[in-house]
């Protein structure tokens, strides 16, 4: 345990190093607050399609939005990367190091010959694309309260915690994006809507004790990452097995947020928008269609818009191709509801 100065002490670190970091910046209101990186694609020699993940999604959402024509390419915000420094803010200088061995990044990303690859590239290929993607889940906070909502397109590693990567999640993003949410933005309750298919088991460890936090997680129990350690860190758990249809989805959801609306009062809403609940994906093996995902996002939006809580959206897990139309068609609804405002056509100042 650590004694209360040094406690003291590394708050006071924390703290310095969120009010020096460059990753809250000024956003022309031209700009529709929906942040995105041609950077964020991973693409490394064929590599990235050993594992399930569509690691070029990011991109085809953004595609998908501008021939829709909702989206006009030059209103997208630009993130920057995350620094060691920002990083630092929640993980230990031996997490990082960790990811300066191969072998190790391997094991988190799940790809075995990753292993084999020179650090430099791994670090150029695969880490830079998730440090963008943390630059932007983190800027999306301010964006949110300063408009209301905010997407990123990329993020939510959920299953990344301090010191502890995997499951695809090399840095904790949810985690960082909220430390910096308590210092810049003069936040204290957080609420986690978690509706990835898969447990949030990364940002359940780093918030196990900590009551400005509040985690509803609406997971398959009888699939990765089977943390029961975790488990016993989540707010309001809800359990959705393996075949679970769209109507059962729905209704189970309508219910949970009816009780987290009860039970706690956020001044920011983190929502996980993981799009592996889909019916075919092999990993999250519920059966929930493309308008059920749509209606799923929706009803969040509605509920934080409702209690006039600002809202951050990350697009997280999804393994299949066809996820990147499905969100893409979900924002659209979103924008058709009026629950979000992406003309291509807003007035500049």
């Amino acid at each position: 345990m650590l004694s209360s100065s040094s406690a003291n002490n590394a708050e006071a670190l924390r703290r310095n190093r969120i009010l020096s970091s460059k990753l809250y910046f000024d956003v022309s209101p031209s700009k529709v607050p929906l942040i995105y990186s041609e950077s964020y694609d991973i693409a490394f020699l064929g590599i990235e399609k050993l594992h399930p993940f569509d690691s070029s999604k990011w991109g085809r959402i953004c595609r998908f939005l501008v021939s829709l024509g909702i989206l006009d390419k030059k209103c997208i915000v630009e993130p920057l990367e995350a620094s060691k420094d920002d990083l630092l803010v929640v993980h230990s200088e031996s997490y990082l190091n960790n990811l300066k061995d191969s072998s190790k990044v391997s094991m988190i990303v799940e790809v075995p010959p990753v292993a084999l690859i020179p650090n430099c590239l791994v670090q150029q290929k695969v880490l830079f694309p998730f440090r963008k993607q943390v630059g932007g889940t983190i800027l999306a906070a301010k964006l949110a309260k300063e408009r209301g909502w905010a997407i990123n397109v990329g993020g939510g590693f959920h299953h990344c915690s301090a010191e502890r990567g995997g499951g695809f999640c090399a840095y904790a993003d949810i985690s960082l994006c909220i430390h910096f949410a308590f210092v810049r933005l003069n936040i204290s309750r957080v609420m986690i809507i978690d509706l990835d298919a898969h447990q949030g088991n990364g940002h359940e460890m780093d918030f196990a004790h900590d009551s400005r936090v509040y985690i509803l997680d609406m997971y398959n129990p009888g699939i990765y990452p089977l943390d029961y350690e975790a488990r016993d860190y989540i707010n309001q758990k809800v359990e959705v097995k393996s075949g679970t249809l769209t109507e059962e989805y729905l209704q189970k959801l309508d219910e949970a947020l009816q009780v987290a609306g009860r039970r706690f009062n956020p001044e920011l809403v983190i929502y996980n928008a993981g799009t592996d609940i889909l019916e075919g994906d092999p990993l999250g093996r519920l059966k929930v269609s493309p308008d059920g995902v749509a209606l799923r996002d929706e009803k969040v939006f509605q509920f934080a818009r409702d209690k006039n809580i600002p809202i951050i959206m990350l697009t997280s897990g999804g393994y299949m191709k066809s996820s990147a139309r499905v969100i893409a068609d979900s924002i659209v609804n979103l924008s058709k509801k009026c629950l979000i405002e992406t003309s291509a056509d807003q007035k500049t100042t």
